[in-house]
């Protein structure tokens, strides 16, 4: 459900899978249907009723604006359909709720799916080996520099088709699931300072998708007051000892997607940037840092699935999705397995943390987490 930037992401990954039938696209837009259908070679729908009334479909992958995720994941589940949701899951951690409890025996995922890029997963396990020791920081930054202009635009600056929340609920709970999946520890408090540095932003008359838009005119503009933030700043309290910070940026010029994510334990530390993400730093107090390249012959025996190129051949943002879906499908067709992906508890797990963070901007005080 949905054919714009992620959703296509979402279709290729999936194409990629062997044991994967993808029979359908829903687009709600009849202009764009036709022309997606012939383009992708995938027959098209404009009802997403009509996937789930096919008994030959199984799961529903929902890639919509950030609003509907709730009552179509509903739908699916009430189908009796496996579902995958883009995050956020839902537009409150109440919907969360209702959703996991709909869930009963289908699988469930939220596509947190940077939390795959191998030299992640290589810190993951360089955490939960000890390698790092005991963890003291963590702390980064997820920057873009899409919606720095009052000229930029998209469906995400509106409340009523993204959430209550932007730079955090879209860029700021990947950081925080990736910090709290690699070092297998929570944020159990945090202190937020959010901002909307663009009071007002220049609506385009036409839609527009998600990173474009950058070559429109002053007259294809309508002028039109923004209330969800453009960056957030967080400080934070995680486990019993371990403290850090981060900040979530739309409006950070050049860079185009980076989430830097730093550990430092109190033997060694670890750095990754997702604008190299082939590219893993290795920081020791008394001996020569490393800068390591992903090779899967190099990575830990755990981590070697997780890459599926020889060493020197780089692995990207498309991939990571192509291993969720590997890992999800994988517990389709085994009833017993045990989910080794994001779960639905992983998009509530998220929407707590920041609803907290619009608490705690809104109020200037820390707030507790409630799990």
């Amino acid at each position: 459900m949905g054919g714009g930037f992620v959703g296509r992401v979402h279709l290729d990954a999936l194409r990629r899978l062997g044991g994967v039938d993808v029979r359908r696209l829903c687009i709600s837009n009849p202009d764009r249907a036709g022309a997606t259908a012939a383009e992708l070679g995938i027959d098209v729908v404009t009802d997403y009723r009509l996937l789930l009334d096919d008994p030959s479909i199984e799961t529903i992958d929902i890639c919509t604006p950030n609003a509907l995720h709730f009552s179509m994941a509903a739908d699916a589940l009430a189908a009796g359909k496996h579902v995958i949701c883009e995050k956020p899951l839902a537009i409150s951690a109440d919907q969360a709720r209702r959703l996991i409890a709909a869930a009963g025996n289908r699988r469930h995922c939220t596509c947190y799916n940077l939390r795959y890029y191998p030299l992640v997963q290589q810190m993951r396990r360089m955490c939960e080996d000890g390698d790092l020791g005991e963890i003291l920081v963590v702390q980064g930054t997820y920057s873009q520099d899409w919606l720095l202009y009052d000229t930029d635009w998209n469906w995400r600056i509106e409340p009523e088709a993204n959430g209550p929340s932007r730079a955090m609920a879209d860029i700021g709970s990947h950081w925080c699931d990736m910090a709290e999946h690699v070092t297998g520890q929570r944020i159990t408090a945090l202190c937020a300072d959010l901002k909307t540095f663009h009071q007002t932003r220049k609506r385009p008359r036409g839609s527009i998708e998600t990173f474009a838009g950058k070559m429109l005119k002053p007259d294809d503009y309508v002028e039109t007051p923004i209330d969800t933030e453009d960056f957030g700043a967080v400080i934070f309290r995680m486990g019993e000892r371990t403290r850090g910070s981060f900040t979530a940026s739309q409006v950070s010029a050049g860079r185009k997607n980076r989430l830097s994510i730093e550990i430092y334990g109190t033997k060694s530390s670890v750095a990754w940037d997702g604008e190299r993400p082939n590219e893993l730093w290795i920081g020791s107090r008394n001996s020569p840092n490393q800068i390591i390249v992903k090779d899967p012959s190099l990575l830990k025996p755990r981590v070697r699935p997780f890459a599926d190129l020889p060493g020197g051949h780089a692995e990207g943002y498309g991939d990571t999705f192509k291993q969720v879906f590997e890992l999800f499908f994988t517990a389709v067709e085994d009833p017993s397995r045990e989910p080794e992906y994001p779960q639905f508890q992983d998009g509530l797990r998220q929407l707590l943390l920041v609803e907290a963070a619009l608490a705690s901007s809104g109020r200037h005080a820390w707030v507790e987490i409630s799990c």
